[in-house]
């Protein structure tokens, strides 16, 4: 009898033990870190929003933008780009036991905040026929489907959930393994975004893995770009910098529960960046002197650590050793107006902008605001930062702001050219096709095939912590 008694108090402590720790799943316990977006309550901090260029929104005036979210909320007659009056999210959204359920119609839960790099925790269960999704700052979206409905197969469906199903691209589009649980269990999403690519791991594996995302509402093919274009991307436009997430339903009923968000800190997105196929870069800043430099070496002086270009100085300072087709990874941090650049295939005795190539290294805001101070016009577009000086405009708005670190990588490869900023392509041109006939000077680099690399100083003290260079056979 002792024994069985034992026995049964062990049991009984397990079982309440393991209804103990369903229940505070279950009730939105909050992982270390990260805060909710779903209060398990009601749908405060939420909108509606659709399949719709998150941009439109973000164009709107603060009123507009007020107005539209009552709207979306609670109903109402709305513009032509906005929802009829049955269409609110009050009409197909409930919150019951702590999890949000929508009856697979209307408008999408879209966070108030806005966010850039994060880490995101979804559970959710949903029910057969389902076709739903995770749009990541309100682009479409990690997919969420029924894997077993055959006439979907032709679309991936057999493959599973967690994929970028609108890239255009193969990378990342379907995922890696079929991780769906059955129906009537729930599935859990760990989402991690930096820069443009995202890593999805579906129930414990990863089903996308560091895969670029397309930019669903800047799908565009190639073509010859000229001065004035923009990026000759492969895809169009990159996702935006930032943006919100969008709880995607259509087609049956889905449930969400335990929504977790953790913004990412620049530090630790440098740390993953940095990671990311680091072998066989060399660090050439020494932390010490500029011993292993050459050119305006009088413009510049270690602080820190750190290459710093002197206030009121300027000039190239250049590598005593010359390269051809290299991958350069570059840290730097901008005084509020700040203007640099990065001197590629410079030749003995040349100008970094004008006998080889300058990608621009500025502040933008803090410049035209300084411009518009002085009464003049702003940047021209190949102007600003990650630009080709004189050539092509870079897509602005992933800079972060002055006075914090920047990550950037530069491949050049014959005469392919692309920027990376902070994980996001900015520029990818092939500069043979650039219309010489309309820039303002035509480099002397777009032609050449090596020369000397480094800093072209433009009088602020912009400040370099890492230039890391690897050569491309």
């Amino acid at each position: 009898m002792k024994n069985f008694l034992l026995f049964l108090c062990v049991v009984t402590f397990i079982t309440n033990d393991h209804q103990k720790a369903t229940a505070m799943q279950n009730k939105n316990v909050i992982p270390d870190g990260f805060v909710p977006l779903f209060n398990g309550k009601d749908l405060n901090g939420w909108y509606g929003w659709g399949t719709q260029d998150p941009s439109v929104f973000r164009n709107m005036s603060p009123k507009e933008q007020a107005d539209y979210k009552k709207r979306s909320i609670k109903g109402g007659v709305l513009n032509k780009k906005g929802v009829d009056a049955g269409d609110h999210i009050n009409a197909h959204w409930r919150v019951e036991d702590g999890e949000l359920v929508n009856d697979g119609k209307g408008l999408y839960l879209t966070t108030d905040k806005e966010f850039g790099d994060f880490e995101l925790l979804v559970d959710y269960k949903m029910q057969p026929f389902g076709d739903s999704g995770i749009y990541l700052r309100g682009i479409p979206q990690v997919q969420i489907w029924d894997s077993t409905e055959e006439k979907k197969f032709k679309l991936g469906a057999d493959k599973g959930s967690g994929g970028l199903w609108n890239n255009k691209r193969n990378e990342g589009k379907y995922p890696l393994a079929l991780m769906d649980r059955p129906f009537g269990e729930w599935n859990h999403f760990h989402i991690k975004m930096i820069g443009e690519r995202v890593t999805v791991e579906l129930n414990g594996r990863v089903v996308v893995r560091n895969a670029v995302m397309d930019n669903y509402f800047a799908h565009r093919t190639k073509k010859n770009t000229d001065a004035t274009s923009k990026p000759a991307g492969l895809l169009g436009s990159p996702v935006p910098p930032r943006g919100p997430i969008q709880l995607q339903t259509h087609g049956s009923e889905i449930r969400w529960r335990n929504i977790y968000i953790r913004e990412i800190p620049t530090h630790e997105a440098d740390d993953v960046l940095r990671a990311q196929n680091d072998s066989g870069f060399v660090e050439l800043i020494n932390g010490k002197d500029l011993s292993d430099w050459q050119g305006a070496v009088d413009s510049y002086e270690v602080r820190e650590g750190n290459i710093v270009c002197k206030a009121g100085k300027g000039g190239d300072l250049l590598t005593k050793e010359s390269f051809g087709d290299a991958t350069i990874r570059v840290e730097f941090k901008l005084p509020t107006a700040g203007n640099n650049g990065i001197a590629l295939r410079v030749p003995e005795g040349g100008h970094s902008a004008h006998d080889g190539m300058e990608i621009q290294i500025i502040d933008d805001d803090g410049y035209n605001a300084r411009l518009a101070s002085a009464g003049k016009p702003g940047l021209k577009d190949y102007q600003h930062h990650g630009s080709l000086y004189f050539c092509i405009g870079a897509e602005q708005g992933y800079l972060r702001p002055a006075g914090v670190w920047n990550f950037e990588e530069i491949i050049i490869s014959d005469q392919q050219l692309t920027v990376t900023l902070n994980g996001t392509c900015i520029l990818d041109v092939q500069l043979d096709t650039l219309d010489r006939s309309k820039m303002d000077h035509v480099p002397g680099g777009l032609t050449r095939k090596e020369g000397f690399i480094g800093f072209a100083g433009h009088n602020d003290p912009v400040e370099f912590r890492s230039f890391k260079v690897k050569r491309i056979d």
